[in-house]
């Protein structure tokens, strides 16, 4: 049996509109990353990416776990 109370629909939203900008974010850091022409900038484009990426997991477990 699931011990987490359930999220409150305003909570909800908040937490969909995070999901959507952190997925956004990592879709234009890995754009950038692939544009870039010079090494350090695309590898500063990849750990923003893998970072955000992260926050969306994190995020995405977290609603998960409240199911």
């Amino acid at each position: 049996m699931n011990n987490n109370p359930q999220i409150e629909a305003k909570n909800l939203s908040i937490l969909e509109d995070q999901l959507n900008y952190e997925a956004l974010a990592v879709k234009k850091y890995r754009q950038a990353a692939q544009q870039c022409t010079n090494q350090e900038l695309t590898t500063i484009c990849n750990d923003a990416a893998a970072k955000h990426k992260a926050h969306f997991d994190q995020l995405l477990g977290y609603l998960n776990s409240h199911k």
